[in-house]
């Protein structure tokens, strides 16, 4: 549940360093967790962070891992076995109602982290178009999935209106070039592949309909008790990268492809996927990453109401802003 999308058939595997990092006089140590390989694009923020030295002049030592999804990565938040790692800012509804303590402590952008895209040539506007089709998306356990459900239902529609297939990460964007599916529940990553196809596409954004949220960095209740400082140093760290995509993306584009040489030569598909977070994820923050209560609320009322998860809990155990704007 709440794994996140692949592009790449490389596999960064890692083991989790079992318990909080120790500090050292010039640098403190600490593990950050990644869903997926933190090769993909998406994961730019973080790259750019320790690329250009951001974590460094904080006083920080960042190791990188990999765990098996965003469940596995709040799972080993949750027990401290890493300090800190990815998810979305949503992610907490359902792993707190799972007994896992963790919560949202910067949200990467204002709007959503999944786009609908849509072949061009299919005629559809808007979610309602989608009544009948074939839709790729990556699993039924996804958030992006979850977000799709959002949207057709602001359209008066249920999943059940369509045929969503899940058909797992890669096949996402295939499923669209070959014509297998009208459109796909999409993220960034995912829309340059299949540009390139020579497919004309429609991006109906997410934000339009349903309050879908953007990619976080999730702490655990201890982590924010005992380390607050810890959690401060990364997080302004981070946004620089964030600021960094969203001021320049080729510029951007191009240190990442030397944190992650795989993308070496291919810097303009890089730049492609930074535009995209640039425009439809980043933007819509009073304050650069704080979380939306409002929003966050509303989605909850959702996951209830669908099911998704059978109880709310507080609010405020889901976020905090306290690590970006001081309260």
């Amino acid at each position: 549940m709440i794994r996140f999308h692949t592009l790449c058939t490389a596999a960064l595997g890692a083991v989790v360093a079992t318990g909080f990092g120790a500090g050292t006089a010039s640098a403190e140590k600490m593990t950050y967790l990644f869903p997926a390989p933190p090769i993909l694009p998406s994961f730019g923020p973080q790259q750019l962070a320790k690329q250009r030295g951001y974590f460094k002049a904080a006083g920080l030592e960042v190791a990188f891992a990999t765990a098996k999804g965003g469940v596995d990565v709040a799972k080993q938040v949750g027990v401290g076995n890493a300090e800190m790692g990815g998810g979305l800012a949503d992610s907490p509804i359902i792993v707190r109602a799972q007994g896992i303590p963790v919560r949202s402590v910067v949200a990467f952008g204002g709007r959503g982290f999944m786009q609908l895209v849509v072949r061009e040539d299919s005629g559809i506007t808007t979610p309602a178009g989608l009544k009948g089709k074939n839709v790729s998306v990556m699993s039924y356990q996804d958030t992006t999935y979850y977000a799709l459900r959002g949207m057709l239902a602001a359209t008066g529609l249920k999943v059940q209106d369509i045929n969503a297939m899940a058909v797992g990460p890669r096949a996402v964007p295939g499923m669209v070039i070959q014509g297998k599916a009208v459109g796909c529940a999409c993220v960034p990553d995912w829309i340059p592949p299949i540009l390139a196809a020579k497919v004309k596409i429609r991006i109906i954004k997410s934000e339009d309909y349903f309050p879908h949220m953007a990619q976080a960095s999730l702490a655990s209740d201890k982590l924010i008790a005992a380390k607050p400082a810890l959690i401060r140093k990364f997080v302004g760290a981070v946004l620089k990268g964030m600021k960094d995509i969203m001021d320049d993306p080729a510029g951007a584009a191009k240190d990442f492809a030397k944190a992650a040489p795989m993308w070496k030569g291919k810097e303009g598909y890089v730049t492609a996927v930074f535009k995209y977070f640039a425009d439809l994820v980043y933007p819509g923050q009073k304050v650069l990453g704080e979380i939306d209560a409002k929003r966050l609320a509303k989605l909850q009322e959702f996951y209830v109401a669908q099911g998704i998860v059978r109880k709310k809990v507080p609010l405020g155990e889901l976020y905090t802003n306290q690590f970006v704007t001081g309260k």
